[in-house]
């Protein structure tokens, strides 16, 4: 990719300002496509005769701005639109992400057991100190990270889960695979938090940034508690729309 342009310093605009101005300018133009990636800063700063540290502001204002993504140890890259996430009694990533032709994706990367402690029992409606299954699983649309959840569900009900759920990918068809064809989500309470520093790496995202954290519970067909999440979302990649 080749960058030619100059900068007006005689005008009183900062230079960083205009390297910013400058860089949506290309995005508009189509010159840098959403979802691609930026130049390194240094051939930028070179191209401009100016140090890093100068397009380093430019590129943290655009990303303020939700025009530019920041992943971790990835680079930098022209922010695609947002996925439309509707929070519904029944919100499956699956199908709303397909839904907006992106390519849905999972993973398993964490479980275990634990005894439920005065909140999860309060979710969950079982006694404090039931054993229950934790899944912590990431979610991906077309290869970049979104959201990571941790779920907890009753072991009893669900000894198979942690073994079904890495070998389909997906938390709807591992529940089918244990007797559960349906639910429905009951309640989501949403609301923001800085990233934690276990979540910055897997998220791809920077030390310090806003997410969003979707605390949910589900409801099996006759109504009764089965899973509690608690998953937090890259701000920058996922719009939620409360449905009415």
């Amino acid at each position: 990719m080749t960058i030619r342009t100059t900068l007006d310093r005689g005008t009183g605009i900062a230079i960083w300002r205009q390297i910013m101005e400058w860089l949506k300018a290309e995005i508009a133009s189509g010159a840098f496509e959403k979802g691609s990636r930026l130049p390194p800063e240094s051939e930028i700063a070179a191209r401009f005769g100016v140090n890093r540290h100068t397009v380093r502001r430019a590129i943290a204002a655009l990303t303020a701005e939700g025009v530019l993504r920041a992943d971790q140890g990835r680079g930098t890259f022209v922010a695609a639109a947002p996925i439309t996430y509707p929070i519904t009694s029944r919100t499956r990533f699956s199908e709303i992400v397909s839904g907006q032709d992106k390519a849905p994706s999972g993973r398993l990367i964490g479980s275990g057991t634990e005894e439920a402690d005065a909140l999860l029992a309060n979710w969950l409606k079982v006694p404090i100190g039931t054993l229950l299954i934790r899944i912590e699983n990431l979610r991906v649309a077309d290869g970049v990270p979104v959201m990571i959840g941790t779920s907890w569900f009753e072991q009893s009900r669900f000894p198979n889960l942690v073994a079904d759920y890495a070998e389909t990918g997906s938390i709807t068809k591992a529940l089918a695979k244990a007797g559960v064809s349906d639910y429905r989500r009951k309640e989501s309470r949403v609301t923001a938090e800085l990233v934690e520093p276990q979540d910055v790496a897997v998220l791809g995202i920077a030390s310090g940034q806003p997410i969003l954290v979707v605390e949910s519970l589900n409801l099996d067909a006759d109504g009764e508690p089965m899973q509690y999440t608690r998953t937090r979302m890259a701000a920058d990649r996922i719009q939620l729309v409360v449905e009415s």
